[in-house]
Formats: C-alpha cells, structure tokens, sequence
C-alpha cells in the first residue's frame, strides 16, 4: 500500500530531482520509466542538491538516506523551509532492491513527504520511523547565534543551523546576500566553527585588487617574473595553508583570473607567477557577493562552471527589514559599544525613535543601522536618551533615496 502511494506520488511530478552518491542506484532511477517520463537531473549529494535546486525548480526530489557528506534528514528539512511547494521523498541505496514502479514494490523503502500533505501520502508518512536529528530540527525552534553575531528571528536561526551544519566540512561556501548584511561575519563563524579555526583565515576582497596584480597577490610570484619583482613572494593562498581562504566580492573577479581559481579550486595546487614549480596548498574556500551571479552568468561576465563549483553549498543571509525584530537587538549592542569606546554612561533609545528604526527600509541592512545610530549617538550630546528627532537627518535621506 505505501509503496503503491509512491508511486502514485512520483507518477504525478513533472520535474524530478535524484539525489544519492551511489551511481549504480542513481542510474537505476533515472532509467525507471517513472524518471524517464518526467524532467530529471542529478545530484551526487547533499550540498550538491541544495545548489541544484538553487537553478533547477523541480515538483519532487528523490533523496537517498545514505549521503555522504550531509544528514539526509537536514537536507529533507532545508529544502522543505526554502521550497515548501517542493516533495521530499526518501529512498534506501543499501536496502532498496527494487524501484517503486517495479513489479516487486513491496520491497521498495516506503517514502516520506515534507512538502504540501496529500491524501495519497498520509499512510505512508506513518509507516516512517523517525530519527532523532530529524526530531531535533522539529523540536528545538531556537538555535544559538554564531560566534560575533546577533539575533534570534527565523531567519537568522535558519543561518545559525545551516553554518553549523557545514563550518565541520572542506565544503566550498558561496554567501550570498545584500551589502552590510554582515558576510563575512558568518565566513567568520564558518572558519571560528571548523577544524581550522586555528588556522589563519585570509581576507581577499576581489573589489579591491586591480587586474593585472590579481593572480601574483592570489597565487605569489617568482624574483624575475615582471619588473620590480626583485625577490619572490607568496600569494595569499599560501599564508591561507591549513586554514580559510576568504574570497570576499567574488562577483567582481577578473574573467581572465577565473580560469586560473577554477583550476586551483579543481587540484589544490598554486603554480606562482614566473616559476614552473607546483605547490600543493590545503586551503577552504568560503566566497561571498552581493550581486546575482546567474545574471553575470548570462552577460558571460562570469564563468558557469566556477560557480556550480562555488555554490557547492550556497547561503543566502537575509536582508535586515526581513528580521525586523532582531533591531532592537542590534541598537542596544551598537549603543553599548558606542557608550563604552567614549567612556560615557550607556544611551538608550527612545520609544518612538525605536518603532521608528524598526520601520525603516535599511537598505544598507545592519552596517547602515550603525551608521545610523553613531550619527544620532553624537547629535544627542550629553543626553542618554536618542529621541526621533536625533534620526531626523537619517530620514530625510531615506526619504531621498526613495524619490
């Protein structure tokens, strides 16, 4: 009966999504007619489905419980919080002998759907026992803000789970989001929760680094290579060995360094400007822009290929007026560090300046609430109060912005 429910289930998607490291099986699905009759791509894992389904919109995916690199039971639960319309189904490479649509059906590992419930699947979501991280992601509602952050909204707690759940990994990082929504404080977190924490963490801004410097600052040059270089040097991937290389703007990366950081990315190995010698370096990734790098993609301002291998395990962090109730958070932390580097007693908020700041737009997100709230701090003089009027200048030039 659950198996006949599968069936039904996966017969009804349009576009399917295979995810399980074992290829035979992986093969097995995809030649299925049930596969065949639908849109079907691959994923060779957990991180792999998720930065799949960042460009793939598919009905259902097919998740195998023995993943190698991520609990398949988070990754259920990720894809259920950012595409609910999307059908999680669990399937067993270990024990699954035959396939739901195959004449042996009852030996098929009945499947369990965390998107929208369907009659068909009630039955079957019974039959499933649950594991206790799977529990655990329904029952503990509140995770602890990461190393240097603040906030408890939904969204943030969402970042706090994700960036645990991968900070243990070598897994490739692409942060995504907004200017000032505080990127690379969780490349940070990312770096201070993994086992190179000890290592140093390495801060490449690519906004920052005129082309023709970019590949001897990233990967070193030899005494000779160009004029001026009168002795070697090391490249910023060699002072990032055993620890985290941060590669911060990546959207601004020269087209013609692309290439090179793809095939470093791919081997491991840095061959500095000028010498034939090979160096292999142990170093993690994490990357971080504010721009959509799929548009970038389709100007051919930027590389396909390096962003499927940098979105390995894409995380978007959220804009602030998205975690409006986190402000108020965020005030008394600024106000504190305000009061306490000018040596004052600390300074609060009035009442109506803070429903005023929680109205607010932010488009600069968390850097422009600072900067908010160290204009107003220094208005205010010797007053410990910030009243509305202290903030005047600041909606004003919201006001501007919007015209």
């Amino acid at each position: 009966m659950a198996a006949a429910a599968t069936t039904a289930f996966i017969r009804s998607s349009s576009r399917i999504l295979v995810a399980s490291a074992d290829s035979s099986f992986r093969k097995r699905l995809m030649s299925s007619p049930v596969c065949l009759q639908a849109l079907s791509e691959e994923a060779v894992g957990g991180a792999h489905a998720l930065a799949k389904l960042a460009h793939f919109s598919c009905d259902s995916v097919l998740l195998d419980r023995n993943l190698p690199d991520l609990d398949s039971s988070e990754v259920a639960e990720i894809i259920r919080q950012r595409y609910p319309r999307i059908d999680v189904e669990f399937v067993d490479s270990k024990t699954c002998r035959t396939l739901p649509n195959e004449s042996e059906t009852e030996a098929a590992v009945p499947a369990v759907e965390y998107g929208p419930a369907t009659p068909a699947l009630e039955e079957v979501r019974r039959d499933v026992p649950v594991s206790s991280s799977h529990l655990r992601l329904f029952k503990d509602e509140t995770a602890a803000a990461l190393p240097g952050m603040l906030g408890s909204s939904r969204a943030m707690q969402q970042v706090y789970r994700l960036v645990r759940m991968v900070a243990a990994r070598d897994t490739t990082v692409l942060i995504t989001g907004e200017t000032g929504t505080g990127k690379e404080l969780v490349a940070q977190a990312i770096h201070k929760l993994s086992p190179r924490a000890n290592h140093p963490f390495v801060v490449v801004n690519c906004a920052a680094i005129p082309e023709p410097l970019f590949e001897s600052e990233l990967f070193g040059y030899s005494r000779g290579a160009f004029t001026g270089a009168v002795q070697s040097r090391l490249g910023r991937v060699h002072f990032a060995q055993g620890g985290t290389l941060f590669l911060d703007e990546i959207g601004e990366l020269p087209l013609s360094m692309q290439a090179k950081l793809l095939r470093f990315l791919q081997n491991g190995e840095v061959q500095r400007l000028g010498s034939s010698e090979v160096y292999r370096v142990d170093v993690r990734v994490v990357c971080a822009t504010n721009v959509r790098l799929l548009d970038h993609i389709q100007t051919k301002q930027f590389r396909q290929d390096l962003y499927f291998r940098l979105a390995v395990f894409p995380l978007v962090v959220p804009p602030l007026r998205e975690r409006a109730e986190d402000i108020c958070v965020l005030c008394e932390h600024f106000l504190a560090q305000l009061s306490a580097d000018n040596s004052v007693p600390c300074k609060y908020l009035a009442p109506a300046a803070s429903a005023l700041l929680q109205c607010a737009n932010w488009q600069g997100n968390v850097r422009e609430l600072q900067h908010a709230l160290e204009r107003a701090f220094i208005l205010a003089g010797n007053e410990n109060l910030l009243r509305v009027e202290h903030f005047q200048q600041h909606s004003e030039a919201i006001q501007l912005r919007e015209i």
